[in-house]
Order: structure tokens, then C-alpha cells, then sequence
């Protein structure tokens, strides 16, 4: 499934406002964050083909392999990998929605404002560290 960099990769469509004190404007943390993802998740497709077309081509048991890991091994820790990075670019598609809906760097949970570092730090952070820790716990 190939993955649309879509009209969102650009910071150009999102309002600009202004960070308290940070490095980088919301839209183009999350734009960059998003296109950094997007490669990652095409560079893991690449890499999920070419194990598929190895695991065609070769007739060696590697199940039994002492050498190293085996090709399901490998398989499933990409295609683990690369739903992590479809998932962080449905998270800053969200993160993106919010920041055109006026809500970005506010708690999805209790409404609090989200710390700029934490935003700086993950741009596509719906809750504050409080909530995030309480989420954590139940767990």
C-alpha cells in the first residue's frame, strides 16, 4: 500500500502561528515530522519487497538456520516498523487537523496547554505529560 505524501506534507495550508519560545513553527514541525515519516515508511516498503523477492528466490530452510534471524523474523519486524510509521502519519495528519481547527497544543484529555518542548519534541502530541503518564499507568 503505497503512502500518499498528500497535500498535508506541506506546511503551506496550515495557519501559522507563532510558538512561545520555540525553534519552529507548529505547521512546519509537523510538516517536517510528517515527510521524515513518510520516507521512513517508503524506505520500509522497499525493504519489505525486497525480503518478499529474496524469500521467493531461495529455497534455503531458514527456520533451522543457525547463522542469524530467519526471514518471518525479519518480515514481521519490518512490517512492525513500518505500522509504527503509519501510524505517526496518521497522528501528525490529526496533529495538522487541530492546528487548522484552532485546538493544536491543547490536552485532547483535560483541555490544558501542552508544553511547547513536549510539542517540540513530538509534534504530534495530543495530551499533556499528566494525562500521558495516566494513560501509561492503566496499562
Amino acid at each position: 500500500m503505497p503512502l500518499d505524501p498528500g497535500p498535508r506534507a506541506g506546511a503551506c495550508d496550515l495557519p501559522a502561528a507563532a510558538p512561545a519560545g520555540g525553534s519552529a513553527l507548529p505547521a512546519d514541525r509537523i510538516a517536517t515530522a510528517r515527510a521524515a515519516a513518510v520516507a521512513r515508511a517508503a524506505a520500509l516498503e522497499v525493504q519489505v519487497a525486497a525480503l518478499a523477492e529474496q524469500q521467493a528466490l531461495t529455497t534455503h530452510d531458514d527456520e533451522h538456520d543457525p547463522e542469524g534471524v530467519t526471514i518471518g523474523f525479519e518480515r514481521a519486524q519490518l512490517l512492525g516498523l513500518l505500522a509504527g510509521a503509519r501510524d505517526e502519519i496518521a497522528a501528525l495528519d490529526r496533529a495538522a487537523d487541530r492546528l487548522r481547527d484552532g485546538t493544536y497544543g491543547r490536552c485532547s484529555r483535560c483541555g490544558v496547554v501542552i508544553p511547547e518542548v513536549r510539542l517540540e519534541a513530538l509534534p504530534a502530541a495530543e495530551t499533556c505529560v499528566t494525562c500521558a503518564d495516566l494513560r501509561r499507568r492503566r496499562r
